[in-house]
């Protein structure tokens, strides 16, 4: 048994999904420490940001990531430059140690004048991870009061402070007091905290898109009220009219929820993961000061909720265009079906009047062939009488005319006879 080994054939999608659990590790950091991480949207895919790390990489003279990539990593300066990408947007990160004191200038690094932006930015930070002394005053007196959010988290192993707001370069500003983490304690620490403030800002991208959508759907209740007005009153001689009305609005509600679908999917996903990233935090407040995860539930939810809401109410208009579409399509079946009776009935009034004028022909071709026929056998008999025959033609004509009327006629009922046959 020792030395049987477990060569058996492994499943197609195994080792993909054995290192799913292993594709973002966090990174060790150390302290004191200053990251930089910015996330840019994928506005002309991902090639775009596939190319701009390339050149960044071939002028540090580093080995540029290979196509499919979705991760890699390359020394830059005094730190690491990490690049990751995700479904619509791609991370940038970097660190370096610290300046002097909190949030002053650090004059060198990736993102400066020779860096490509590869799409618009969606988000930026600048992390400090310090330990306790001076830094914890200069940031009380840099962030917003009204704002400010400061918790201690990991049991008290560490402390968190930021007001969410933008500095002079466009980041959001966090100070990390570091009261005796691990390296790995660390890297956790603040890939929850990049993570948080990354996705918070994805997720309100749903919120413009729903507000301006909002006011699509108040109008195309009104319409749709005063249509639903009008088909009481009006519904039969208007059913068309207003079929095509309604048609039209229930392609403008669709046309919407197709706009709105992906995005506000996301939102949600996005919030989810901004809940999951702060729960893990473990916050305690600092007496005084709101947590990062009760300060950002205040303002998210109400935002998801209007997502949510402008999606019911997409739903809702739906169902009654829907509907209303209903009733209508079942007037104009109706109408069109007296229509149908009443060209019915046409048909089979001009049907009787074109039978009695076949029958009425059919007498006149029964008199018109018996004239020639009886004029025929006149004929014959005139010929006989001057051969020699013992009658008068006249007389023979005479007697000829009722047999041959009655063998036309009978002759007409036959072929009459065999066409309606046919027909069946």
């Amino acid at each position: 048994m020792a030395d049987r080994k477990f060569a058996f054939p492994a499943a197609p999608e195994r080792a993909r999904a054995l290192g799913e659990i292993h594709a973002r590790p966090y990174a060790l950091v150390s302290s004191p420490r200053v990251i930089f991480q910015l996330a840019f949207m994928m506005d002309g895919g991902s090639a775009v940001h596939h190319t701009a790390l390339s050149e960044l990489a071939k002028s540090r003279g580093a080995t540029p990531p290979v196509r499919d990539a979705s991760h890699y990593a390359m020394p830059w300066g005094q730190g690491t430059l990490r690049w990751e990408k995700h479904t619509e947007f791609s991370t940038w990160f970097w660190d370096c140690p610290v300046p002097d004191s909190f949030g002053a200038d650090v004059p060198v690094h990736p993102f400066g004048d020779g860096f490509t932006a590869p799409g618009s930015l969606i988000s930026g930070i600048r992390l400090e991870l310090r330990p306790e002394g001076e830094a914890l005053k200069q940031a009380l007196a840099i962030f917003d009061p009204a704002s400010l959010c400061y918790s201690e988290v990991k049991d008290g192993q560490a402390t968190i402070l930021t007001d969410f707001r933008q500095n002079g370069d466009g980041l959001t500003q966090i100070l990390v007091i570091d009261k005796g983490l691990t390296e790995a304690g660390r890297g956790a620490l603040v890939q929850r905290l990049l993570d948080i403030e990354t996705y918070r800002t994805l997720a309100m991208l749903g919120l413009p898109l729903a507000q301006s959508l909002s006011g699509e759907i108040r109008r195309i209740e009104d319409e749709l009220t005063a249509i639903t007005q009008r088909m009481k009153t009006d519904a039969r001689e208007e059913a068309d009219q207003m079929l095509g009305e309604i048609t039209g609005l229930a392609s403008e509600v669709e046309a919407n929820a197709a706009l709105s679908l992906y995005r506000f999917g996301a939102s949600k996903a996005y919030y989810g993961i901004v809940q999951e990233r702060t729960k893990v935090l473990g916050e305690s407040p600092v007496s005084g000061f709101e947590t990062l995860g009760s300060f950002l539930e205040r303002r998210l939810a109400p935002a998801m909720r209007t997502c949510r809401s402008v999606e019911d109410r997409q739903e809702s208009i739906s169902n009654k265009l829907y509907r209303a579409t209903g009733l209508l399509r079942s007037w104009i079946d109706v109408e069109l079906e007296r229509q149908n009776s009443d060209l019915l009935a046409s048909m089979n009034r001009r049907a009787n009047l074109q039978l009695r004028l076949q029958q009425t022909v059919e007498g006149l071709s029964v008199a018109a062939v018996s004239y020639y026929v009886i004029g025929l056998v006149g004929y014959l008999a005139k010929g006989a009488e001057e051969l020699g025959a013992p009658f008068h033609y006249t007389t023979v004509t005479a007697i000829a005319v009722p047999f041959v009327v009655a063998l036309i006629w009978w002759t007409v009922r036959r072929i009459r006879k065999s066409h309606a046959e046919d027909g069946h």
